[in-house]
């Protein structure tokens, strides 16, 4: 097999170990060199479950907990990771957790943690844009199922996160707010690298790309401003930020997670994600998300028991799938170096690891395209100015009232997604591109189908073809080039409603993160977040080292309380 062939043993640099306790300590993160894969690079990154001890034994207090927090967002404000920081909403919050903690009632793991929520999911008082003209200044009445569920469990909102206008983007640079800078930019283990090859050339404008469209989410994640966030998921836009900042990004089974409140782009393909430093994180974040919701029609009817991840033990029983597809011209060596090292990980320790097709990959892309633009145009429809967001000064006519507002409120993305939609859908059109579409995206979702029940438990696959890359280098493309391509591992997933998740595996030869996608079976979720765990245990992917934060840490977190939480 292609997996088996030049096999290297390492890619990427070997961060030193002593530069990053320091955020460790603060935010319950701990030294680990078990891992025999390790060989002194990686620790594993603070989870939620360590904090919720620490604040169950009273080494912190969540009030403590969300003003280091808020903190850092000030101190990272240049990364426009947020577009709404709710610092008064929060510390009541935390308020009302500590008051909580101090009589025993602890209302979950995720009581006091703050998180983050992407800007395209509703919430009660609080502005909601999607980064777009169209609903600046919209507060909603009601707070969408995801959001209401984490803070029915005591999380502690710090704020709406910055996005592709409307979600529509790979990159997280198209939104009204302006782009979204990935943390890695300003790490040490990037700049050290730039500093060889930048001959006095200027650093700060050599910033990267988050990825997109939840690229606020995950930089708001990777840059410790919160433990966890929500994003959303069409196309690959929570797996593909995660990959390029260093943080895992779940995409959980169509249906699994109720949409309701999530501002919809194509309904038949989004789905809630989750951003966190670790899958064990994300598991409790699932587990409290998943389940039943009278609201959105398209979820599960069956309870949802808690998630919990046991250790792989016997990796004879299990398989994984090699997608030949998936092997691309355009994917980077390193990226298809690190694919194969992760091959060769699974197949060392006992699995079973087979070369899969999936022969309709190729078509994915234009399928995605008529889909996603069509559901778009349906969508946007809403947005007439009549009832909640922009409406132009223009009285001459409704319809002269309707045009200006939507082209005073929609850029030139939005705009040209809804053209293409309408087009297909044309009466004329109809048959020949949507319902064709409809047809391509069966015979995708059978191809996973025909895997699945041939015996392969996971697939494992490239999130990204490569690193991120600089803003200037990024935007040399239009939009949906860019989307066209970043997404190409991605986006057959939605298409088929399946689980998926981007791990963060190394660091490139330029010390950036890259990721690797594990797709599940259906509503397998608990599964491949068990494998997903097991590989990241294996890999040990290092801490980002954010050397301006690190300068000062001792000021900001004083308090190093968290270095000596207990489990037992």
């Amino acid at each position: 097999m292609w997996w088996r062939v030049g096999h290297e043993d390492h890619v990427g640099p070997d961060p030193p170990r002593s530069e990053w306790n320091c955020l460790l300590r603060a935010q319950g993160g701990r030294e680990d060199s078990r891992s025999p894969c390790s060989r002194g690079r990686g620790v594993p990154r603070p989870a939620c479950i360590l904090v919720s001890a620490a604040l169950k034994q009273g080494q912190v207090t969540p009030t403590e907990l969300c003003q280091r927090c808020l903190s850092l967002i000030k101190k990272t404000k240049f990364l426009n990771a947020y577009i709404t920081v709710s610092e008064e909403v929060a510390l009541k919050q935390a308020e009302e957790s500590e008051k909580r903690y101090k009589k025993g009632h602890s209302l979950g793991d995720l009581d006091g943690i703050p998180v983050a929520v992407k800007d395209n999911f509703s919430t009660a008082g609080i502005e909601t844009t999607c980064a777009s003209n169209m609903l600046k200044g919209y507060v909603p009445p009601y707070n969408a199922t995801v959001v209401q569920k984490l803070l029915d469990q005591g999380a502690l909102l710090m704020g709406k996160t910055n996005l592709d206008e409307f979600a529509m983007g790979s990159g997280s640079t198209d939104g009204i707010f302006g782009p979204v800078k990935n943390p890695w930019s300003y790490s040490k283990q990037y700049r050290e690298k730039r500093k060889q090859k930048s001959h006095g050339k200027n650093e700060d404008s050599h910033w990267l790309i988050t990825g997109g469209s939840s690229g606020g989410s995950a930089a708001a994640v990777s840059a410790f401003t919160c433990f966890a966030a929500l994003g959303s998921d069409t196309g690959g836009s929570t797996r593909n930020p995660a990959a390029h900042c260093g943080v895992v990004g779940l995409k959980p089974s169509y249906g699994l997670v109720s949409r309701h409140g999530l501002i919809p782009l194509v309904n038949s393909m989004d789905v809630p994600g989750i951003l966190t430093r670790c899958v064990d994180d994300a598991a409790i974040v699932l587990g409290i998300l998943a389940g039943h919701d009278p609201k959105d029609s398209t979820t599960i009817q069956d309870p949802v028991k808690p998630f919990t991840l046991p250790s792989l033990t016997d990796m004879s029983k299990l398989c994984i799938g090699i997608p030949k597809e998936y092997l691309t011209p355009e994917l980077s060596s390193e990226v298809q170096s690190l694919w194969s090292k992760a091959a060769n990980l699974f197949e060392s320790e006992g699995a079973k690891v087979i070369e899969v097709s999936l022969p309709h990959t190729s078509y994915s892309i234009v399928c995605y395209h008529v889909l996603c633009t069509s559901e778009v145009a349906s969508n946007m429809a809403r947005f007439d100015g009549l009832e909640y967001g922009h409406r132009c000064d223009i009285d001459v006519s409704t319809e002269a009232m309707y045009a200006a507002t939507r082209r005073e409120g929609f850029n030139d993305v939005v705009r040209g997604r809804i053209l293409s939609g309408n087009f297909f859908l044309l009466k004329e059109n109809y048959e020949n591109y949507f319902v064709k579409a409809q047809k391509v995206r069966r015979l995708i979702a059978r191809d996973f189908v025909n895997v699945f029940n041939s015996g392969v438990d996971v697939l494992l696959t490239p999130t990204t073809l490569s690193e991120a890359v600089p803003h200037t280098e990024f935007i040399r493309e239009d939009n949906r080039t860019r989307s066209a391509q970043d997404d190409l591992f991605t986006q057959a997933v939605n298409m088929a409603g399946l689980p998926a998740v981007s791990v963060p595996m190394a660091l490139s030869s330029q010390g950036l993160p890259i990721g690797l996608q594990f797709i599940g079976r259906a509503f397998c979720d608990q599964q491949l977040l068990t494998v997903a765990k097991w590989f990241e245990k294996q890999v040990q992917f290092p801490v980002i080292q954010l050397q301006e934060l690190m300068d000062d840490c001792s000021s900001v977190f004083e308090n190093e309380k968290l270095a000596s939480v207990s489990l037992k």
